[in-house]
């Protein structure tokens, strides 16, 4: 099976790029402007990167919340990574999610990425 990522690296069309990652609008967006941010090279686990992929991912992450911040007026970010299927990954090619947020997408956005385990997310009722 053809990894997805792969194939987009080879279309060319990017938000944003360097050496070692790129940066594209995901294909199933949460929000306007999510993107996701992949190595270069195909590697499936986020922890085995190397330091310079490492570096150009979180780089570009801050290249595409520029870009995002001059085509839109987003409210705040999720970042998130999911590594492995436990975790939720589903393409197995490395990649960092950059979530735009905007007010009112949600009723109570409080907990953010805490959601993944919805019974585990609203600690704060508990205190």
């Amino acid at each position: 099976m053809t990894c997805p990522f792969c194939q987009r690296l080879t279309d060319g069309t990017f938000v944003s790029e360097n050496a070692f990652a790129v940066a594209f609008l995901d294909a199933y967006p949460l929000s306007e402007g999510h993107c996701v941010v992949v190595p270069r090279r195909h590697e499936p686990d986020f922890f085995a990167l190397t330091a310079e992929e490492l570096g150009a991912v979180w780089t570009l992450a801050s290249s595409v919340r520029q870009s995002i911040n001059t085509s839109r007026v987003p409210n705040g970010y999720n970042l998130g990574v999911n590594v492995g299927r436990a975790a939720g990954q589903t393409v197995d090619h490395a990649h960092l999610h950059v979530v735009p947020r905007y007010h009112g997408d949600v009723s109570d956005p409080r907990g953010g990425v805490r959601w993944i385990i919805p019974a585990r997310a609203a600690y704060w009722k508990d205190h």
